[in-house]
């Protein structure tokens, strides 16, 4: 035989081998991929049915705190018979800033935006009610349902209610969930 015929028999046995290794190594690696996203895709299951009800329970506690300093709800909760307006308007301030404060944590949830609307939100309504309280004259005199009074005039003549979009948009995230 020569080297030739040699060399060709050789190669009809290595190229086929080739072809059908390099098949073998391009499906099993087609295989681990999909094998690695089928893995992932498991993992990221896992992980919602963790978190998504942790979510959800911060979206239910931000729509509670914009509906608790809503100044409607405020005004309502928290009387403003037998103070004078200087002490009524401390705890109204006082209340604010406590919901905030008790609901910090849940910006670890939301969408910076949507945590930006809060904040937005809770510094409107202390806003609102500065502004009511520094337009009650006599204030040394004046008893606190006269703050509350100024404080709903305020509201009627605003545009919107200051909580409004912060709630629209967080509504709209928790929603966005499902």
């Amino acid at each position: 035989m020569d080297s030739t015929t040699y060399l060709f028999d050789l190669l009809k046995i290595i190229l086929p081998a080739l072809i059908v290794a390099g098949a073998i190594f391009l499906l099993f690696r087609q295989f681990l991929e999909r094998e690695q996203q089928r893995r992932l895709i498991e993992l990221r299951l896992e992980s919602s049915k963790t978190t998504l009800p942790i979510r959800l329970q911060a979206y239910e506690r931000i729509v509670l705190f914009l509906e608790r300093i809503s100044p409607n709800n405020i005004l309502v909760r928290l009387s403003s018979a037998g103070q004078t307006v200087a002490d009524y308007h401390r705890v109204l301030q006082q209340e604010i800033r406590a919901e905030y404060e008790h609901n910090l944590s849940q910006q670890l949830y939301v969408s910076a935006d949507a945590w930006e609307l809060v904040k937005q939100a809770k510094e409107s309504v202390l806003t609102m009610v500065n502004r009511a309280y520094h337009a009650t004259p006599n204030q040394q005199q004046a008893r606190g349902p006269e703050l509350a009074k100024r404080i709903l005039e305020g509201l009627m003549t605003d545009a919107a209610e200051p909580t409004a979009q912060a709630l629209f948009v967080v509504k709209k995230e928790a929603a966005g969930l499902f």
